[in-house]
């Protein structure tokens, strides 16, 4: 229960509460007794004043004269009035049961008149004010007495204690209803938390098709859609990595599954003669070699999901077409394939040569290969305003409209079987498009109107100032 994030919400907004409340209850009422503290001393000073101003024509207080000067004064609404000469002695009682005349009266406040000294003090308990106050009555610049008063005053205490039951009455209602505010409004904020703290949990055990369903639009329910968004693309990424796996997988399989086969072969057959065994050797080579193939382009496909790529340099497009062109003329001869490529000078960029290379050579590969005898292969690369274009055209059958999307997905094939006959591994175009959009380029793929494919490379040209800065 500690650790909940409702609880220390819940008690936060209690304790806030609590303090607000407590503020609400003192500092009011401490003001208002302050307030009625002040008027009172300010009220029997003036009392007594009006009191010391009769007496003040006397050389010398007895009880007679003082009873005489009293009797005078107005009335006034102080409980208790006495009056003493130097020595402390009351003279004058306004008290009719227990006069203290004739004894001494050494109150605080009396003391302090004695030495000269207007004394007064407030106090408020058992629901009323104590209010005394004494000042020095003089004659000739001489102490000849004192004058001192008190009262008793339960109306504005009363008063007081109204305001003080009505201040209780609405704290508590307050306090009830914010209390239960806060439980729902922590509940609301942890209630979303929790959602995103359980799809989290989900998606962790490998539910990736999980989703956080938090609604509204604070800042929890955003975080909530950027994590659904990461959850799409990490299952995309799932999804792409679990079919590579599988793919890879299978394709490793099927060559090592024919080289076991083929050995199996040799070994198990008596008497085998020596052209079939050579022929079984060929055949296990030709696996070997389309398994190195395999391995080879895995390799270069996790080297670029690393981004571990070579460093950049300025790179002459047309000598790199023009060597492709001669290894690829032999094997367009033999499969009867005519395969003609033009291009136009200047066509340089930045990235390696042995890019360059893989890009032109496995799109003109693909290309013969899956072309038929008495078809044609057109290469062509030219210059479009700031791009470097190169294009690979042939005659053959085409792709379906339905396959042209994932045509460069990894180990994808529109036709598999003629595809492994063919010797390809389904990863040429994954490591072209790939390597181009590594270096900023872009590559499409096609069909042309009079039948056939065409792929489409464009990179960013480099021109001539920015070769030079960069060198």
């Amino acid at each position: 229960m500690w650790d909940s994030l409702q609880f220390r919400f819940g008690v936060s907004y209690i304790l806030v509460i609590v303090g607000v409340l407590l503020l609400l209850n003192t500092y009011p009422l401490l003001a208002s007794e302050d307030l009625v503290f002040r008027s009172k001393t300010a009220t029997m000073q003036s009392g007594i004043s009006v009191m010391i101003n009769s007496l003040s024509g006397l050389d010398r207080l007895t009880e007679e004269n003082v009873a005489n000067a009293m009797a005078i004064t107005q009335e006034t609404t102080f409980s208790r009035i006495m009056v003493t000469d130097s020595a402390g002695l009351v003279l004058y009682d306004s008290r009719e049961t227990g006069s203290v005349v004739g004894d001494y009266a050494l109150f605080a406040e009396i003391v302090q008149a004695l030495m000269g000294l207007d004394a007064s003090s407030c106090t408020y308990q058992g629901g009323a004010f104590r209010s005394r106050a004494a000042s020095p009555v003089l004659y000739q610049n001489q102490i000849i007495g004192a004058v001192y008063a008190y009262e008793y005053d339960t109306e504005q205490a009363a008063l007081l204690s109204d305001l003080q039951s009505n201040l209780l009455r609405i704290s508590a209602v307050t306090g009830a209803v914010v209390m239960v505010l806060s439980l729902i409004l922590s509940k609301a904020l942890t209630q979303k938390i929790g959602l995103l703290l359980t799809a989290i949990r989900e998606v962790r055990e490998g539910a990736y098709s999980h989703r956080a369903e938090i609604r509204g639009r604070d800042e929890i329910a955003q975080i909530g859609e950027e994590f659904n968004s990461l959850t799409d693309r990490l299952q995309t990424t799932e999804t792409a990595r679990r079919r590579f796996v599988s793919d890879a997988s299978h394709e490793l399989k099927t060559p090592l599954a024919a080289i076991r086969l083929l050995s199996d072969s040799i070994l198990q057959t008596e008497s085998i003669d020596l052209d079939t065994t050579r022929e079984f050797v060929s055949d296990i080579g030709r696996e070997a070699e389309r398994l190195s193939r395999i391995t080879e382009d895995l390799l270069r496909l996790t080297r670029l999901d690393n981004g571990i790529l070579e460093p950049m340099t300025e790179v002459d497009v047309l000598p790199v077409l023009e060597q492709v062109m001669r290894m690829m003329s032999l094997v367009a001869q033999e499969k009867g394939v005519d395969l003609t490529y033009s291009a136009a000078e200047g066509c340089t960029v930045l990235a390696t040569k042995d890019e360059i290379h893989q890009v032109i050579y496995n799109l003109t590969d693909n290309a013969v290969k899956y072309s038929a005898a008495g078809g044609f292969v057109q290469v062509s690369l030219a210059l479009d305003e700031e791009q470097v274009v190169l294009t690979v055209a042939d005659n053959g059958v085409g792709i379906p409209e339905a396959d042209l999307p994932r045509i460069f997905e990894r180990f994808y094939r529109v036709d598999k079987a003629r595809s492994r006959a063919a010797g390809g591994t389904g990863l040429g175009l994954s490591i072209v498009s790939d390597t181009v959009k590594r270096r900023g380029g872009t590559v499409e793929a096609a069909n042309r109107p009079d039948g056939g494919s065409l792929f489409t490379v464009r990179w960013p040209r480099l021109s001539r100032a920015e070769g030079g800065n960069s060198l």
